[in-house]
């Protein structure tokens, strides 16, 4: 279907086809996918080329950056790249010597199994001959018995026979070995992710054997189970958030990769399991453990010097350069998408451009794609379900528009909840113009823009000696030293001694608490119109950090905070002029408020100033901004 029989006009097109760098398709079915998993990651050109020859040479790997960003799909990746042929299956024999360390023997891969039914068969000829001279056995007795006239002793005396031959001699099957690890079926090398594994499954455990005597006890290798690291042997075994895991599993886990071998216990002291301990057994892995920057803090100093000394170290992407190549990627990326769920339909061309748009509204970075894909995968697939729903054939623009107001995350909804309550109560207004507040902007998580309100008050003050900025609303580190700033860049632009005065400064409603620098222009805004008793316009938001000089810095979240605003009533927003092209509002968004960009303090408050002394007050800003 083309362009025109769809309603849409020449310039929509246009803009369509640059979102998808050029290329012309109807439908992601006719996008080409590749078969390699490594071949499918996008936006990490750089941890694909490390991934590739830590596979060949067979190196450990650390993967550190945010979440979604492709760690556990590279690591599923170098399980493909590594060499199959080496594969082995894992037995544990009974030990006649020391019953409680079974042995451990391992094969080529498919053998095992072959081993297995080979006792089985063995085991099951000796039962059977057993049994046959049982039954004869018992025969012989019942008919002595019956030519004596003592039949009724003789059963009880055969069944006796019977019982003490059956359970209490040893069986054939307990000789049978136990098939620990089986790799006859695999077509690449093992992958086995253990991420917040406890320590029977990553180590192995044994089985607590409720009888342990009389005759009726499980043979202890039968209770033997293999761990993660076992089930990884000649692949890859992967831990993303590997500082969750305690020191001591973490010195265990160095201890399996330094002698490739690692015997199995019980991790019980109250089972009987505690008694057995294999043999070592085999767990050659490639380890690739993952997490945030916050994960470093949290290694076994030993571990990491392992992965450093003998691997890779490798910082992940958020986000690549908005290029025509890098959108044709997140093309296919949503063809892969569509194919690996397997359930919902393929994109238009209509759609897949709304994914991309979305992507650069995620990225908060000009001139770039978001690469937390496994958030972007969720609208795709929210949208793909809508449209399954409606029995449509593909998934259209309308359904992709429904699935970003459906697969809104938790902080987004919380700032809904968040501006109905402050609507509620008042905590902001959105017309008049009022002395000392200022509608600031703030984002919650990563995701969702909030307004702020903030309060200036100038009194006498209380101490004898000087003055304080006394700042209130829980505010964190990095906020409380912005505040500080502020009352510097204060004391300079309104030229006024208010060093016999306390500035409070309320940050209203903040009950989880502040951090960042963004409210800086907001604070100084209050500050300078409760000084100056100059009303500040309430349909006016704003948002920026402040340099010592007056200077408008960029921040982050820009686009989500006017979309608070918007979603709260207000008429304009001011913004660093610096991230005028990060804002990518969406169309529901775009044309309902005016963005102003500014780049100095004395035009934050030209636009957010209103009444008499305002033009002699940004006047007297700008001349002193040029001494």
């Amino acid at each position: 279907m083309d362009a025109k029989s769809q309603g849409v006009s020449e310039g929509v097109e246009n803009s369509v086809k640059e979102l998808l760098g050029g290329l012309d398709f109807e439908t992601t079915a006719e996008i080409e996918v590749p078969e390699r998993l490594i071949d499918q990651v996008i936006g990490q050109d750089h941890a694909v080329e490390a991934i590739k020859k830590a596979a060949v040479q067979k190196r450990h790997v650390m993967l550190i950056g945010s979440p979604g960003t492709g760690k556990s799909m590279l690591a599923k990746a170098m399980a493909e790249l590594l060499p199959k042929e080496e594969l082995e299956d894992i037995l544990v024999y009974p030990n006649p010597e020391d019953p409680n360390q079974p042995k451990i023997r391992t094969v080529p891969a498919g053998k095992g199994k072959e081993i297995v039914e080979a006792y089985k068969q063995e085991a099951l000829k000796k039962a059977q001959a057993r049994n046959f001279f049982l039954f004869m056995l018992v025969f012989f007795i019942v008919g002595y018995a019956a030519i004596e006239g003592q039949i009724i002793w003789g059963i009880i005396a055969a069944a006796m026979l019977f019982l003490v031959a059956r359970y209490m001699l040893p069986k054939e099957e307990r000789n049978v070995p136990k098939l620990l690890v089986n790799n006859a079926e695999r077509k690449t090398a093992p992958f086995e992710d253990a991420t917040g594994a406890h320590a029977g499954a990553l180590f192995g455990d044994v089985r607590h054997d409720p009888f342990q005597s009389g005759g009726l006890e499980t043979p202890a290798h039968e209770r033997v189970e293999a761990g993660a690291i076992h089930r990884a042997h000649r692949g890859v075994l992967y831990i993303d958030e590997i500082n969750t895991l305690t020191i001591e599993s973490q010195q265990k886990l160095l201890t399996a990769l330094q002698e490739k071998k690692f015997p199995i216990t019980g991790q019980s002291e109250r089972s009987s399991g505690a008694m057995v301990r294999t043999e070592p057994v085999p767990c050659d892995f490639v380890l690739v453990a993952a997490g945030n920057l916050d994960a470093l803090m949290g290694m076994h100093p030993a571990l990491r010097s392992r992965i450093e000394g003998y691997g890779y170290e490798i910082y992940m992407n958020d986000s690549m350069e908005d290029t025509p190549e890098n959108r044709r990627k997140l093309v296919r990326f949503v063809a892969q998408e569509v194919r690996r769920d397997g359930k919902i339909p393929h994109f238009d061309r209509y759609a897949v451009a709304e994914i991309i748009k979305e992507a650069k509204r995620r990225a908060g970075r000009r001139y770039h794609l978001t690469l937390r894909l496994r958030e972007l995968g969720g609208l795709v697939r929210t949208a793909g379900d809508i449209a399954k729903g409606e029995g449509a054939s593909v998934v259209r623009l309308e359904h992709v528009l429904a699935a970003k107001k459906i697969a809104r995350t938790i902080e987004e909804q919380l700032a809904d909840k968040y501006l109905e309550r402050r609507k509620d109560y008042r905590l902001f207004t959105t017309e008049g113009a009022e002395v000392g507040k200022v509608n600031g902007l703030a984002v919650i998580g990563e995701s969702a823009g909030i307004v702020l309100p903030i309060i200036a008050e100038v009194t006498p003050a209380i101490s004898k000696e000087e003055g304080r900025v006394i700042a209130t609303g829980r505010l964190q580190e990095i906020a409380m030293e912005a505040v500080m700033n502020v009352s510097a860049i204060i004391k300079k632009f309104t030229g006024r001694d208010i060093s016999n005065k306390d500035v409070h400064i309320q940050f209203v409603g903040t009950y989880e608490g502040v951090e960042g620098d963004s409210a800086s222009i907001s604070i100084a805004t209050a500050v300078i119109s409760a000084i100056e008793g100059i009303p500040v316009d309430q349909s006016v938001a704003m948002t920026g950090s402040l340099s010592v000089k007056g200077e408008v810095l960029p921040v982050g979240g820009v686009t989500q905070k006017i979309e608070a605003a918007i979603q709260a009533g207000l008429k304009k927003v001011i913004i660093p002029k610096d991230n005028l092209d990060d804002v990518m509002l969406d169309a529901a968004h775009e044309g309902k408020i005016e963005i102003i960009p500014v780049s100095r303090i004395d035009e934050v408050l030209e636009h957010a100033l209103v009444g008499d002394g305002k033009e002699k007050l940004i006047g007297k800003l700008r001349q002193i901004a040029r001494v």
